[in-house]
């Protein structure tokens, strides 16, 4: 982590500031010193600019990334890997990242990656090297992540020494119990993505711009292990407040102000709560396969989402300002895949993403439709990143100014109950940075239905497309297998759950990111071939890596010491 943060002020540019108004304020670039941090205000600023800003904005190579920040690019590459969109630039290597090792057309003909090297697993061996710098794309996630991190353990550090107006154990339990959520977080991230990662809960009290680390690498379900750790500290000291008035008074000075909208406004005590068990669900789900998670896991899952977000809590969210404080109207995932794919989208929507709708899905009508200059290809790019298809602006009047628009009504398209997946005015996207009810419902739909419970998990299912409008007919009750069943919660969580950052995880958990050699890979598939011709029995044999080896830009400052855990994946 040396390589990473030396370079980068972790709190020291530019911290995010509570305002009631609809923007964010900027702070001192040289602020908070740790003088000022221990203050009430001083410590508000640290808690909420170590997450908005240096968790999801601010890295060392922030700036030398095609898209913008964390919500830009740096989940685009999981997204890619989970064939929901794919990138044809080059730059951080984003269109190999997303190009599978082959496919298999319907007449039997294997079409090979065109890019050198074939597969993604040597490419990464490759370019994860520190003297690649802004291009190696493992660097990305690992630098925001550890910077949060960072971030949260200074606040930790500060916060016990700072005097409070009003209820001062409240307040102090409250910024704890959101530091160590936002540890969880990252720990989080890391433990999910990388097959190793470091514990660190090292301060600078002398600089809160600077942080230290340590050379024990741990495996990633140690990661996952010290992230539930923290989600458990953040409930109990969620527990602790008997004001629940002054904690979510408290919150709403942590969450900027242009966020307190729609679903993002600050959460009560027990919602806060609940947020923490979907996530404590999600970590179960997506770092186990179908194929070895445990019924005992199933069951863990099932009570945490039984206890997880309900439709109409209130979640953590983002939002575009006119400032571009945190984001621009452009600047997140969907937006960067809307519009025509020959014209306008910098991301290209996957044939396999719309082959997942189930037919008469208002989500679809609503939201994509064909390409207006026709057919995309990039024949010497990617064999499988051809489409027909465009993603709709869910504003398409362009309205100016901060236009807040709730869930389920933002459609200027066909249908006003249903989704909008993308909506480019200023404040008009709710950017969804962790759980949502959607992905709770289905989590509890995915251990019910492989427990036994078919019917009762397949209501969870059509809750959400009931709730997300997508006027489907209901799957409980009619009969349907464990396999059918099965079908339908993948086809979901797709659609539901899309540009949310979870398509690689389940991707990965299905074996669907595993070579077709050892029973991986996907088949039915619709194409696009390098002609421009659509095939519809293809089969694609991704073989990508399932948790990044840790980024050599970190490694090269930060060896692992003796009697770490291996820092390589071992799968070649």
């Amino acid at each position: 982590m040396r390589t990473i943060y030396s370079s980068i002020l972790l709190i020291g540019c530019a911290i995010f500031i509570f305002s009631c108004k609809k923007q964010l304020n900027v702070a001192n670039p040289n602020s908070p010193s740790p003088q000022s941090a221990a203050t009430e205000v001083g410590i508000i600023d640290l808690a909420q600019g170590g997450v908005y800003l240096n968790g999801f904005n601010n890295t060392k190579y922030s700036g030398d990334q095609l898209l913008p920040g964390f919500w830009g690019e740096t989940i685009t590459y999981q997204s890619a890997m989970g064939d929901e969109v794919w990138n044809e630039a080059a730059n951080e290597y984003m269109n190999q990242l997303g190009a599978p090792f082959q496919v298999t057309l319907s007449n039997s003909t294997v079409v090979p990656n065109p890019n050198a090297p074939q597969s993604e697993i040597a490419l990464i061996r490759q370019i994860n090297q520190n003297t690649y710098g802004y291009n190696n794309p493992l660097y990305y996630e690992w630098a925001y992540m550890y910077a949060m991190n960072n971030a949260m353990n200074n606040t930790l550090n500060v916060v016990p020494n700072v005097k409070f107006s009003g209820n001062g154990a409240a307040k102090l339990a409250t910024i704890q119990a959101w530091a160590y959520y936002w540890k969880g977080y990252a720990y989080s991230r890391i433990g999910s993505l990388y097959y190793a990662g470091v514990i660190n809960s090292a301060v600078n009290p002398a600089d809160l711009a600077g942080g230290s680390t340590n050379g024990n690498y741990v495996l990633h379900q140690a990661m996952i292990n010290e992230a539930n750790a923290c989600f458990d500290s953040a409930i109990t000291y969620i527990n602790s407040v008997s004001d629940s008035g002054t904690l979510q008074s408290m919150l709403g000075s942590l969450i900027p102000g242009i966020f307190q909208t729609g679903l993002g406004m600050p959460p009560t005590a027990s919602m806060f709560i609940r947020n923490i068990n979907t996530y404590l669900a999600r970590n179960i789900l997506v770092n186990n396969t179908l194929a070895t998670i445990t019924t005992a896991q199933w069951d863990s899952v099932l009570n945490y989402a039984n206890n997880g977000i309900r439709q109409g809590d209130y979640v953590f969210t983002a939002r575009s300002d006119q400032n571009s404080t945190f984001m621009s109207g452009g600047g997140n995932l969907a937006a960067e895949a809307t519009g025509d794919p020959n014209n306008k989208a910098s991301l290209i929507i996957m044939e396999r993403l719309i082959q997942d709708f189930q037919p008469g899905d208002y989500r679809f009508n609503n939201n994509f439709a064909l390409s207006t200059s026709g057919v995309f290809t990039y024949a010497d790019r990617s064999e499988a990143g051809g489409t027909r298809w465009q993603l709709l602006d869910g504003n398409p009047q362009a309205v100016a100014g901060d236009s807040i628009l709730a869930l389920n009504t933002d459609s200027a398209a066909k249908y006003g109950n249903t989704v909008v997946f993308s909506n480019t005015s200023v404040g008009g996207y709710e950017l969804y940075l962790a759980g949502t009810y959607e992905e709770n419902e289905l989590m509890k739909a995915e251990a019910l239905i492989n427990t036994g419970s078919i019917d009762v998990g397949l209501s969870s299912v059509d809750n959400v497309r009931k709730f997300q409008g997508a006027n489907l007919a209901a799957t409980s009750g009619k009969g349907l297998t464990l396999a059918q069943a099965q079908a339908q919660v993948r086809s979901e969580r797709r659609i539901a759950l899309m540009f949310r950052g979870l398509a690689f995880y389940d991707a990965r958990r299905w074996g669907v990111i595993v070579s077709t050699a050892n029973g991986g890979g996907r088949t039915g598939c619709n194409l696009i071939d390098n002609t421009g011709t659509l095939q519809t029995n293809v089969t694609i044999d991704y073989n990508y890596l399932d948790y990044w080896d840790v980024p050599g830009n970190e490694l090269s400052y930060n060896p692992a010491k003796s009697g770490s855990a291996a820092v390589v994946n071992p799968i070649q």
